[in-house]
C-alpha cells in the first residue's frame, strides 16, 4: 500500500504548512509557504530525505516548481537546510536566503558533512540524505533586518541566535506569526510544553535568551514551529521556554559536576523531562516520546556540557 500522501493545511491568509514527513513520520518537521505578488516564499526544506514529500506536498497545493521565488532557512542544521542544495535543482526560479554565518557551509559543505557523521555515525546516511552543495550564485546572505514582501504583509527576518550563531526567525506581519526554527524548542502536537533545543556545537544560552526578549517585544500572536506546527499565545509559550530551558541548563550542571560524561547528564534530563511530561496524565503506560526524533537528549547533554566547559563552569 503507498503512503498516504503529506499533509497540507491551511493558516489563514493564503499561509500553508507542509509536513514533510521526516523519518516518514507525520508531525516532526514543518515547512511553510507565504503568497507573494511575485510567487510564493518557502521557509525551510528538511534534509534531502524529505526531497519527495516537499514535491507531493508542493503539487497537492496547487504550487508549480517555478512558482518558489524565494527559499528561506532558519539555520543549516540539516533537519533545516539540508535540501537547500536540492533545492536549487527543484525550484530553479528561486533565490536560496540563508544567515550570512550559514553561506561558506551552504556553498562548500565539507565540514558541515563531517560534523553530522561524527554525531550520527552511520545513521547520518539514511537519515539525512545527501547534501549538496549550493550554487553561490544563488544564494542570498541575510542577517536580520531584511523585509520581503508577501500577500497583505511581510516577511521580516529576525535575529535569533542560541541555538546556533546562525539562526534566524521570520516575522509575518499579516498574521503576527513567528516562524521560530529552533529558537524556542520543540513542540510537537499534543506536547503541553516546548522542550529545549540545545545542541552543540555552538549553543549560547544567553544569546538563546536574548533572541526570546526579542521575540517576545515583537508581540507576536502565532509561533510556527518547524517541529511542529502553530501554537497560539506565543509571548508566553515564549516565557515558558525560557523556565524550561534555565531548569535543563541548572540539572544539567549539578549532573556535570557529580559526573560529567555525557550518557549521565542525557540521563538526568531524561528523567526531569519525562517526570513534566506524565505530570497530570491518567495512569497508564508513559506517553511516546516522539520529540527524541528531533531533539534527543544525549545531543542536549552535548550541547550544555560543551557550552558549561567554554563558559568556565566546570574545571577545564
Amino acid at each position: 500500500m503507498a503512503d498516504p500522501p503529506p499533509d497540507v493545511r491551511s493558516l489563514g491568509n493564503g499561509r500553508l504548512l507542509l509536513d514533510l514527513k521526516f523519518r516518514d513520520t507525520e508531525g516532526l518537521v514543518a515547512c511553510y509557504l507565504f503568497p507573494g505578488p511575485d510567487g510564493w516564499s518557502l521557509i525551510e526544506t528538511g534534509p534531502t530525505t524529505c526531497r519527495g514529500a516537499l514535491r507531493v506536498g508542493l503539487a497537492r497545493a496547487g504550487i508549480a516548481p517555478e512558482e518558489v521565488r524565494r527559499v528561506f532557512v532558519t539555520h543549516i542544521h540539516l533537519d533545516h537546510a539540508g535540501g537547500l542544495g536540492a533545492a536549487a535543482a527543484e525550484f530553479p526560479r528561486a533565490q536560496l536566503l540563508v544567515h550570512e554565518r550559514g553561506v561558506a557551509h551552504m556553498v562548500d559543505p565539507t565540514r558541515l558533512i563531517a560534523s553530522v557523521r561524527r554525531a550520527w555515525g552511520a545513521a547520518a546516511d539514511p537519515l539525512w540524505g545527501p547534501i549538496a552543495p549550493v550554487p553561490a550564485d544563488r544564494l542570498v546572505a541575510l542577517r536580520g533586518g531584511e523585509r520581503f514582501p508577501v500577500q497583505g504583509g511581510e516577511l521580516v527576518a529576525v535575529a535569533t541566535p542560541g541555538h546556533a550563531q546562525h539562526h534566524l526567525s521570520f516575522l509575518d506581519t499579516s498574521l503576527r506569526a513567528m516562524v521560530c526554527g529552533d529558537a524556542a524548542g520543540v513542540r510537537l502536537e499534543g506536547e503541553t510544553r516546548a522542550r529545549p533545543a540545545v545542541p552543540p556545537p555552538d549553543l549560547d544560552l544567553e544569546l538563546l535568551f536574548s533572541s526570546l526578549d526579542a521575540m517576545a517585544r515583537l508581540d507576536p500572536r502565532w509561533l510556527f514551529y518547524s517541529h511542529f506546527g502553530p501554537s497560539e499565545k506565543a509571548v508566553g509559550e515564549l516565557a515558558s521556554y525560557r523556565r524550561s530551558v534555565e531548569s535543563w541548563r541548572d540539572a544539567a550542571l549539578a549532573a556535570a559536576r557529580e559526573d560529567p560524561r555525557v550518557e549521565h547528564i542525557a540521563e538526568v534530563l531524561r528523567r526531569l523531562d519525562e517526570g513534566r511530561r506524565t505530570e497530570g496524565a491518567p495512569s497508564g503506560p508513559a506517553p511516546v516520546d516522539r520529540s527524541s526524533m528531533v531533539s534527543g537528549y544525549d545531543l542536549a547533554a552535548q550541547g550544555l556540557l560543551r557550552y558549561f566547559q567554554t563558559h568556565g563552569l566546570l574545571p577545564g
